[in-house]
């Protein structure tokens, strides 16, 4: 009894158990085995289960190890001093629905951050509700449609969407019940003003408004935007802005300053909340004076405008767990450090597109030949010459220890590349060094120095094992395999898996959970 209190509990686990099972209805009583799967019984120690855990997140390339530049995802730093406060008991086990009256500061949080917002997009009001950017689109859409039908235009169901608009434009317009109509670019990725001219007065009467997104997904900031803005306006149109891009914004230009009449912002990207492996994010939205009554509401907190939609998240506020983040990170930064990472944002992707620029062609550029935030580089030659596809080039990245820029997408046969602020000049350096070996591979193939089936490129990546094993039967060195580049020397992140079929993947899936059979009918 040293250890331990002398008098024993006046109860036991197995009453409690027998007291617990009494209360639950046999209906709901499960009857079929649980925690089956091997994983929860081959680790019986705290040590190994410890074990376990980091053995699968080395498995993982992160932020922590090398630059990650997908394009359009603006993958930034994720500073510590900003995360903290998610840890905070104070703000992580509030209930989103606790009474105001015991949530003050974050009440307090909410009303800072709407205002900060309002102030960045030059709009009027903001609505923190929606819980990522698909969301902040609909609720966008659906504030409009809500303003068109309040002046008795409810036919206007028409939403006009460029080529070079972001991915979710259309998806989030067929749900907001809209029909999508595309408009064309030119050569360069800019919106065709004559096609959206024709379109606009073709849809004269049924025009509900146009979504663009600027910088375009092609990396480039279109000096017609203000124009475009106008032609919708003429038809009675509003202008839904998408903030995917808004890295390349803050501090420099105002969405509500170029015509848009709303726009929502992707905060788990321009605000630092981290995004890797899907989430969570925020999308809260931004709109003009007209639009401010349509916010969505809430049943259980007071939120949104008078004439307000219905809501679009479970809570009033979204993720407030996570707007701490941001909060943080806008009042670390100021006005003025705000505006110096755009401007140092855009400063990196066209110091690496002038790098690069010699060894691939960069796709889309402003009239000045320099990009927005990010810039697109082509690579659909080199299936011709060397038959080498996009797809060789991102996996061969993963020798080098880098993440694959965006590929294929907004082009097919193209590597999207989005730097962001947050990379030093020596980390820009040595993705555009691993690039720029690589291209010096393909000239290989292409002089036939290396065969077409049979390259780095085609074989990558090349995992520890493939490197250990007593045969090679490639015409290349194991150390040009494992080792191309001399940063590898000092540490090298071990791709898991060597190559793998993607298209087979995507059609089939392959579960490596339980046979389908073990599960109940």
């Amino acid at each position: 009894t040293l250890f331990t209190d002398k008098e024993l509990l006046p109860f036991s686990l197995s009453d409690l158990a027998d007291q617990l099972g009494s209360s639950i209805p046999t209906t709901f009583k499960r009857q079929s085995p649980f925690l089956t799967h091997p994983v929860f019984h081959d680790y019986h120690s705290e040590h190994e289960l410890l074990r376990y855990m980091y053995l699968l997140q080395s498995k993982d390339l992160s932020l922590v190890h090398s630059m990650i530049p997908l394009g359009s995802c603006t993958m930034k730093l994720n500073a510590t001093a900003e995360m903290v406060p998610v840890t905070w008991p104070e703000f992580s086990r509030l209930h989103p629905f606790a009474p105001s009256n015991q949530a003050q500061g974050y009440q307090s949080l909410f009303q800072q951050l709407e205002a900060w917002l309002a102030e960045i997009t030059g709009f009027e009001a903001v609505s923190l509700q929606p819980n990522a950017g698909s969301q902040g689109e609909y609720a966008g859409l659906m504030v409009i449609r809500a303003y068109q039908e309040e002046r008795g235009q409810e036919q206007r169901n028409i939403c006009l969407i460029p080529v070079s608009a972001h991915g979710t434009n259309p998806a989030s317009a067929v749900i907001a019940g809209l029909k999508v109509v595309p408009v064309a670019c030119d050569n360069h990725g800019n919106i065709d003003l004559h096609d959206l001219e024709a379109k606009s007065a073709q849809y004269h009467d049924t025009l509900a408004c146009l979504m663009v997104t600027y910088p375009s997904t092609h990396g480039v900031f279109e000096e017609s935007i203000r124009k475009v803005c106008e032609i919708v306006h003429a038809h009675e149109g509003q202008v839904y802005l998408d903030g995917a891009n808004m890295n390349a914004m803050v501090g420099l230009v105002r969405p509500g300053a170029i015509g848009a009449d709303v726009c929502h912002l992707n905060l788990h990207k321009t605000f630092c909340i981290p995004h890797g492996g899907g989430g969570p994010g925020m999308g809260p939205i931004a709109v003009a004076p007209h639009l401010a009554p349509f916010l969505p509401g809430h049943p259980l907190g007071q939120v949104g405008g008078s004439k307000g939609i219905g809501p679009i998240a479970a809570a009033p506020y979204g993720s407030p767990n996570i707007l701490p983040i941001s909060w943080v990170f806008i009042k670390l930064m100021g006005s003025e450090g705000l505006t110096k990472a755009t401007q140092v944002a855009i400063l990196n992707a066209n110091y690496m597109a002038s790098r690069l620029i010699k060894y691939y062609p960069v796709l889309f550029t402003g009239k000045n030949g320099m990009a927005a935030h990010e810039f697109i580089l082509d690579l659909r030659p080199f299936k011709k010459s060397a038959e080498v596809e996009v797809e060789d080039v991102a996996k061969r990245l993963m020798d080098f220890g880098f993440h694959a820029p965006t590929i294929s997408w907004p082009v097919p046969g193209t590597l999207m590349i989005e730097p962001t602020e947050s990379e030093s000049k020596v980390e820009l350096d040595r993705y555009c060094d691993a690039l720029i070996l690589i291209r010096q591979e393909i000239a290989e193939i292409e002089e036939g120095h290396l065969p077409r089936d049979n390259n780095p490129l085609k074989h990558a990546p090349h995992t520890i094992e493939v490197i250990a094993q007593s045969e090679w039967p490639h015409p290349y060195t194991r150390e040009t395999a494992a080792f191309p580049a001399p940063w590898l020397r000092q540490h090298k992140f071990w791709p898991s898996v060597s190559r793998i079929d993607n298209v087979y993947g995507d059609r089939n899936l392959v579960c490596t959970c339980p046979p389908m059979e073990s599960y109940p009918s």
